[in-house]
């Protein structure tokens, strides 16, 4: 048995030599061809955490290449999950054989997620297969992200699968924001992102920060794997919520049916998560068998990170750096204005070569101002146009830079981002960086009604029964606060205008997040039919 196995897999390494690049690697190879082969031990590294389901050994055993038939999709209800697969997605016997000559490469090394195969698979299958240009532009977004996805998850020991979940969530996004509001390349919803400890506010929205948003997503897809035992179920929750997979888990457990991701009902979009994430893999795993092209993105981190201790400019960052701006913004998208404030974002994301680029032209305007912003704290409300006057801007230019709409107050305690004066040389306070919002209250503009006083009103009666004082009452119609009124004397009344009324009914609730509380109960579920504007990802 030990030696039909060891035959094969010399017979299919020496194969598989054409493909191997570089003269080295293919000596090694051929001198492995020659030698006895070594017996097979099973890779527990690539084990995801908390036993997570792992292959048999005859699906880690390697076999023959096939060609695998892209199946149109059919009506038919999906087939029961088998392992009987036309692409092979297991090349773990090939580990140390092999060298992981691109990051596809490495992902296809790590699998470790049992594979769901059903029509809903094919069915996706045959979507992305179709859409090959759709299907690079994702894959080439991904490049400056991945290599960091990856190094994160084998860190934990979790299944590389789960560096395509951007594909699905966003396209490779960053900036991607869903009509439920969820956002960045792993689309978390606002009161999920702040349980998780994603920062929203004034300066950056942690939910599109490549590093913060990695790592709360991956801390939240293994909360749910520890919770269901089950990465289709763990993926399921993460789109509808654990509270919906939860309750859907119980109805099938009542009414005796089996508890697998296939066997649930679900809305379609959920239904479709897991075969969306599952066609991907079998088209990174074998390209070629989709007529698909993957861009080459090296096996190497693609960014460094690059402490500040200064307030500055994203526009000056970008150009210390010699990068562009929106290859800047690429890395960096958590930012919300042009400025990078120290105390909440102690560093930036750079391409590698350009790090230190960065650093040696920072070191050279030691002892100069780099920020032309900083943070105001609205002493009371106040117009825009009095707070512009203030603080020595034009109304226009206020209001653009921290998007404040017409006819809209600045409350009392808000942030804003304002020019920096001349003689101020502090860095922003780091409660601020951190805790800064900006709250806005409809500008109340009056409209005069007349009301018709009943036998025996008084001013005080009239006015309570139309919601304003009897002061007012008296100043808006020149009377004595103590007259006698007649029947049906005709009185003004100001009350809000209907655009104020609307206004109220739209006010940004900015300012409302605040740090979660170290003590944290229930997280809170992702809402169900969380679907992304799919022009913003492509």
């Amino acid at each position: 048995m030990e030696k039909s196995f060891s035959m094969n897999l010399l017979s299919f390494t020496c194969a598989s030599i054409p493909r191997v690049h570089g003269s080295l690697l293919l000596a090694l190879i051929l001198s492995g061809c020659a030698t006895t082969t070594p017996t097979p031990t099973p890779d527990a590294a690539r084990a995801p955490a908390q036993a997570a389901p792992t292959a048999s050994a005859a699906e880690q055993a390697p076999s023959a290449p096939t060609t695998a038939t892209v199946l149109a999709p059919s009506a038919s209800p999906p087939v029961a999950q088998t392992s009987d697969r036309a692409v092979d997605l297991k090349a773990n016997a090939l580990m140390g054989l092999q060298g992981q000559n691109d990051i596809w490469e490495r992902i296809r090394m790590g699998f470790a997620m049992p594979d769901l195969d059903n029509d809903l698979v094919r069915n996706r299958e045959v979507w992305y297969a179709s859409r090959p240009d759709y299907f690079l532009r994702m894959t080439e977004r991904s490049r400056p992200y991945i290599f960091h996805i990856v190094e994160e998850l084998e860190r934990r020991k979790m299944p590389t699968e789960l560096a395509l979940l951007p594909f699905i969530e966003s396209a490779f996004n960053p900036q991607a924001v869903s009509s439920a509001k969820a956002a960045g390349m792993w689309q978390f919803m606002p009161a999920t992102g702040k349980y998780f400890d994603l920062k929203q506010n004034l300066f950056r929205d942690e939910r599109r920060d490549v590093l913060e948003s990695t790592r709360a997503a991956l801390d939240y897809l293994q909360k749910l794997y520890n919770m269901f035992g089950d990465w289709h179920l763990a993926l399921a929750a993460y789109n509808w919520g654990e509270g919906s997979v939860g309750r859907a888990l119980a109805r099938n457990r009542a009414q005796g049916k089996p508890l697998t991701y296939s066997d649930l009902r679900m809305p379609d979009e959920t239904r479709f998560y897991v075969p969306k994430l599952q066609a991907v893999k079998n088209i990174i795993a074998q390209p070629e068998a989709f007529k698909t092209v993957l861009p080459l993105i090296q096996n190497h981190p693609f960014f460094k990170s690059v402490p500040i201790d200064k307030d500055i400019d994203v526009e000056l960052a970008a150009k210390l750096a010699n990068v562009s701006l929106n290859d800047f913004k690429a890395l960096n998208p958590a930012m919300n204005r042009p400025v990078i404030l120290a105390a909440g974002t102690p560093q930036i994301l750079l391409p590698w070569d350009n790090a230190t680029v960065f650093e040696n032209n920072l070191q050279s305007r030691s002892g100069t101002r780099l920020s032309s912003w900083t943070a105001w704290l609205a002493p009371r409300t106040m117009k825009a146009e009095e707070v512009a006057k203030e603080v020595g801007m034009s109304a226009e230019q206020l209001r653009a830079v921290n998007g404040i709409p017409p006819r809209m107050l600045v409350k009392a305690g808000s942030t804003l981002l304002v020019h920096r004066p001349d003689q101020k040389e502090h860095n922003v306070a780091e409660h601020l960086a951190d805790n800064g919002h900006l709250l806005l209250a409809p500008e109340v503009v009056l409209r005069k009604v007349f009301i018709s006083a009943r036998q025996g009103d008084t001013l005080a009666v009239l006015a309570a029964r139309h919601g304003v004082t009897a002061a007012n009452l008296a100043t808006w119609n020149n009377l004595n606060p103590n007259v006698k009124l007649t029947a049906g004397k005709k009185l003004a009344v100001l009350v809000p205008s209907k655009e104020t009324r609307r206004l109220s009914k739209t006010t940004p609730a900015a300012g409302k997040g605040k740090k979660p509380s170290s003590t944290k109960a229930k997280a809170p579920a992702k809402p169900a039919a969380k679907s992304t504007q799919r022009a913003a990802q492509r």
